[in-house]
């Protein structure tokens, strides 16, 4: 897949425009917005690729030169110049590994076979970065509201895993280093692991802001006064105003979910009002009903 179409970007965009893309893919294609959409939970997850990519000015000048290669860039680089020493020149083309042996990127190609017709029969020489593995890892909500440590077992090698708060849902993380290992002295893959996120009961989360629907009692929105409302770290007391209606959202600053990795930054809590009406009342409690509707 091209990143730069993902995001709906030229070539030449800047860092900010990136980043702006970014933020509106998130949220459009966002799981949380799109329950039980798979395709939405895959665009999700290349958007969030297509960012950690271009976002990082290392893996962004990779991905220029070599396209969807770009993760072979050290190997190809090693191997080119490890040609031009044995007198072979470069890749062809200038230079570029696009055109070389009839070779376009986004073409399903064997690299060992590149390379072997590259050295002729000496393939052993060329250094091979191993493949990146694939890991699902899930989280409660209220797990993921909090700086986790895991240890995983990948290849009967223990690897402790610490995951910060404020993780997405579908969010992927590289730990690099951790995946298949490389041929011939080539690096190791990496380890990429996305988060699945479970629905809570109590709360939606929406980024970094959390949704939640309350009751309130009659008489309370009538008459207003003090509502007990639960929070990821307990509860609180809101004071209710006098007449409130049905429907009413009241924001609570700095009650949402943490921020990823911006320690001490939270989004808000929004909290939907439900009025609840009074049931079972006696022949008592009627008549004054009665007697307020009259007045």
């Amino acid at each position: 897949m091209d990143y730069y179409k993902l995001l709906g970007l030229d070539r030449n965009a800047t860092t900010d425009q990136i980043k702006k893309a970014y933020r509106k893919l998130a949220r459009k294609h966002h799981p949380d917005l799109n329950p039980n959409d798979k395709e939405a939970q895959k665009r999700f997850q290349q958007i969030n690729e297509a960012n950690e990519v271009l976002s990082d000015p290392e893996s962004r000048k990779k991905y220029d030169k070599y396209g969807d290669q770009w993760k072979h860039a050290d190997q190809l680089e090693a191997a080119q110049r490890e040609r031009a020493a044995a007198g072979g020149g470069g890749f062809g083309g200038g230079g570029s590994f696009q055109g070389f042996g009839g070779f376009q990127p986004g073409q399903e190609q064997d690299l060992n076979d590149i390379f072997g017709s590259m050295f002729g029969g000496a393939r052993g020489q060329a250094r091979f970065r191993g493949h990146d593995y694939q890991a699902e890892l899930q989280l409660s909500l209220r797990e993921a509201a909090e700086t986790k440590s895991r240890t995983l077992t990948v290849n009967d090698k223990q690897i402790r895993l610490t995951i910060p708060a404020g993780v997405e849902n579908g969010q992927t993380i590289r730990i690099k280093g951790h995946g298949g290992p490389g041929m011939n002295g080539g690096p190791a893959g990496d380890l990429m692991i996305t988060f699945n996120i479970a629905a809570d009961p109590v709360f939606k989360r929406v980024g970094k802001d959390l949704f939640l629907t309350q009751e309130l009692p009659l008489y309370t929105a009538v008459l207003g006064g003090e509502l007990t409302v639960p929070t990821l770290n307990g509860q609180v007391k809101v004071t209710v105003k006098p007449e409130t209606q049905n429907n009413t959202v009241v924001r609570l600053k700095g009650k949402g979910f943490p921020v990823y990795k911006k320690e001490g930054s939270f989004g808000d809590l929004l909290v939907t009002y439900v009025v609840k009406v009074p049931t079972n009342l006696t022949e008592k409690q009627k008549d004054l009903f009665k007697q307020l509707a009259k007045s």
